[in-house]
């Protein structure tokens, strides 16, 4: 609480030196200083405010925050759903960008309470949000026209890859993490799911909801036809040679002809300004991997 006491007192004293040399206050339509103090929250506002060329006011992160490097190396003050405010605070910010997920909320409260600005952007898990977050982004920090042109550059991608012809029906396994014998697998109502529906995948494990692990009679009974799985998740695994001398992948079509993908889940998954592209490199990967030749469109 003294460090309440002390944030207080330090924001009075800042608007006061503020006043007394005739400068403005922070304006809550989202105009910026230079010497502003930001962390943000949430790997897709990240990637936002980096392609929007607008993170230069940007001290800290959390711990989602893989992209791009430059962020990625700031000091972090925790997990976007574990924050606490004397980690944040100890960074000294004046202001925090975060997505809907953060908290807990009343650690979001305190931070408003002594005198930061807030500012949560709404991030609908899906791939139609992320032109709307977006532009939401660049609302709040005075980004507006470049937003508005990356927007419609992302619509335009995820038009083009809706546009383009379905593939062959192919059952597909999304591993995201690997967690001692078994693989954590992705069903629906994930991030994941949705990825592989967007390049036209059928998910093999969609009648499950959420993440969980599977074992050798699921991977027999569901029988993916291919493994698509994080970079991450791969070198947690200890490589590709262990992930097919996973218990039950020698019964399944993609553990008896190995295919495999590997993704960028961050990219992939973020639901920010590069998941288009990631969803197109996914798709001619798909084709490749499969033999075919749709993706005559590209973005």
């Amino acid at each position: 609480m003294k460090r309440h006491h002390w944030r207080t007192r330090l924001c009075c004293a800042v608007a006061l030196g503020w006043l007394i040399a005739g400068a403005p206050l922070a304006h809550s339509d989202g105009l910026t200083h230079s010497d502003e103090r930001w962390v943000v929250i949430g790997g897709d506002i990240a990637e936002t405010l980096s392609a929007l060329d607008a993170d230069a006011n940007v001290v800290a992160r959390d711990d989602t925050v893989l992209y791009p490097p430059s962020m990625a190396a700031l000091p972090s003050i925790g997990y976007l759903r574990q924050l606490s405010s004397e980690s944040l605070l100890s960074v000294q910010p004046d202001r925090v960008l975060t997505n809907q997920y953060a908290g807990p909320k009343e650690v979001l409260a305190q931070l408003a309470a002594v005198g930061l600005d807030v500012d949560t952007i709404a991030s609908p898990p899906t791939l139609a949000a992320i032109a709307d977050k977006i532009r939401a982004v660049a609302q709040q920090t005075d980004r507006v026209s470049q937003g508005e042109v990356l927007a419609q550059e992302v619509t335009k991608t995820l038009d083009a890859l809706e546009n383009l012809p379905p593939l062959p029906p192919t059952r597909a396994m999304f591993i995201l993490q690997h967690s001692g014998l078994t693989p954590r697998v992705a069903g629906s109502g994930t991030a994941a799911h949705t990825a592989l529906e967007a390049v036209s995948l059928d998910n093999a494990f969609a009648a499950m909801e959420g993440y969980h692990s599977v074992g050798a009679e699921a991977l027999a009974k569901e029988a993916p036809e291919l493994i698509v799985i994080s970079k991450r998740g791969l070198d947690a695994l200890g490589g590709e040679d262990a992930l097919w001398q996973l218990p039950g992948m020698t019964l399944t079509p993609a553990g008896r002809e190995k295919r495999l993908i590997v993704i960028d889940d961050q990219a992939l998954l973020g639901f920010g300004p590069r998941t288009p592209d990631q969803l197109f490199t996914l798709r001619k990967d798909v084709e490749a991997l499969l033999g075919t030749a749709t993706a005559q469109v590209t973005p």
